[in-house]
């Protein structure tokens, strides 16, 4: 029996070493090429299932860089020839099971490649400088992105990088009594910085990676923002640009920009009143689902149309007068004008409203509120001038996002008013996550003295030039409705 149960085992490592070797030779999957063109460098980042054997080689010229990907399958990727600052175009070939990127650079560029491995990417970037190929293509095997540690005030786990003149890259690792914590921070000087929300897409409802976003807009930085629906509406007064992009019907904190780029945090609510001849009725929502008896707006926000059924009525409204009436639903928004969608009882108050009414749209949200472009509904506050005071419960957050240990993000002020963006990751080894409380004592910890929380979950995730910071505990980006980002002055 002994000798019996040896040779099973025997058999069993047998069959493990195969399915481990057939498994290494299935090779890596290419998802997706992504391109983003900065003030330091241009940057391709190849999404991989895993990172295969690559090289790089570079002409001897210097104007042609080839990236060789090995045992990769790049079936359905988008090859798309992009430009930027220092690659000039790109081109692609399928060789013996290698996948061949060949990038035409401008004069006097070299390169360095870098790998991340959770989730697994391939970081190509062009920059300005002079380096042999060989010395290149030995860093590109070799380098490993990480954040340079620098320990200016001798914490153990924190690591600093400055990424560019006033902005900073942090990492943070520490253990708890419950195991190992990573977090990650961007410090921006607001002398030099300012912040900007975005809307996934450009428009409501759309969802979108954080990284996407940032690429979109070439943003030094980003992390996500606005809790939001599946179908993209987003879940809290949201302005942007000074046109409203979201509402809710409960009083939450929020974290705004006045016009002259001042942070505002806060308690937010959103009165709104619609006035079509004579008669006046409450706004139910902005640039989201229509329900039952409600009163929604819809503006150019929302994209081209409102998505409704045929069970209200619309009203088009341009130049302070109703222009047209639709009955039929999914009416086409107009540029420079928006469309009052009613259902139900509030469709009957405006029965005998007609073309070429006058029409007054009133919206307000308090007097800190109203000089303020650029605002995300969010919440719970976290800290109020160098105190912690979490809001959960009194702004009846449900029980997913108050209890327990989770991925988390926020943005904050320090006493200098620079911005501080971070995430913590959590449901995974590296990471276990924080409550709402203990994520409020560590941006103090990292010299926050007001702060709010935004999304997290699946959600967290904090791009710094292009680069995904942490582990998004979904493993893979999640599409979100917001994102706040950093952008030069």
């Amino acid at each position: 029996m002994i000798v019996r149960a040896r040779r099973i085992s025997v058999l069993l490592i047998v069959l493990l070493i195969a399915l481990e070797s057939l498994a290494l030779a299935a090779g890596a999957n290419l998802a997706s090429i992504r391109f983003h063109s900065g003030r330091q460098h241009d940057r391709v980042v190849f999404d991989l299932s895993r990172i295969p054997k690559y090289e790089a080689h570079l002409s001897d010229n210097g104007r042609e860089l080839t990236l060789d990907l090995a045992d990769v399958s790049a079936s359905g990727v988008s090859r798309a020839n992009f430009h930027g600052q220092r690659i000039q175009s790109v081109k692609y070939r399928l060789e013996n099971g290698h996948v061949l990127v060949t990038f035409s650079l401008k004069e006097g560029m070299t390169y360095k490649l870098e790998t991340l491995s959770s989730p697994s990417r391939l970081l190509v970037d062009v920059l300005p400088g002079k380096s042999s190929p060989a010395a290149s293509s030995e860093k590109a095997k070799t380098s490993p992105i990480r954040v340079k540690p620098a320990n200016p005030y001798g914490v153990p786990g924190l690591e600093k990088d400055e990424v560019a003149p006033g902005l900073t890259r942090i990492k943070y690792s520490y253990n708890d009594e419950d195991g190992k914590v990573t977090a990650y921070f961007v410090e921006a000087d607001n002398n030099r910085y300012k912040v900007k929300p975005a809307l996934a897409r450009g428009r409501v409802p759309g969802r979108e990676t954080v990284s996407g976003i940032s690429d979109r807009y070439q943003a030094l930085a980003a992390v996500n923002a606005s809790y939001f629906a599946l179908s993209g509406d987003i879940l809290g007064v949201t302005r942007i640009d000074g046109l409203m992009a979201g509402t809710t019907y409960i009083t939450r904190s929020a974290f705004g920009l006045t016009s002259q780029g001042k942070p505002v945090f806060g308690k937010i609510d959103y009165n709104g009143q619609v006035k079509l001849g004579s008669i006046s009725q409450g706004v139910s929502g902005v640039d989201c689902e229509r329900g039952e008896n409600n009163l929604i707006i819809y503006n150019r926000a929302y994209g081209s149309r409102t998505g409704t059924n045929e069970y209200g009525v619309e009203y088009v409204v341009r130049g302070g007068k109703v222009t047209a009436i639709n009955e039929k639903g999914n009416s086409a928004i107009p540029a420079d004008g928006c469309v009052i969608s009613v259902h139900g009882t509030a469709a009957s108050y405006f029965a005998p409203v007609k073309v070429g009414d006058p029409a007054v749209i009133t919206e307000n949200l308090g007097t800190q509120w109203n000089n303020c472009p650029d605002i995300l509904g969010v919440g719970p506050r976290l800290l109020t001038s160098g105190k912690v005071t979490v809001t959960a419960a009194e702004e009846e957050f449900p029980g997913d996002i108050r209890y327990g240990r989770a991925p988390r993000s926020a943005v904050g002020v320090t006493k200098d008013g620079h911005f501080l963006l971070g995430v913590v990751d959590g449901r995974q080894a590296v990471s276990h996550g924080l409550t709402l409380t203990e994520w409020a004592y560590l941006m103090k910890k990292m010299g926050a003295v007001d702060a709010i929380n935004f999304d997290g979950g699946g959600s967290s995730e904090l791009v710094v030039g292009g680069e995904i910071q942490n582990s998004p505990s979904d493993g893979q980006e999640r599409p979100v409705g917001t994102a706040l980002m950093v952008v030069n002055k």
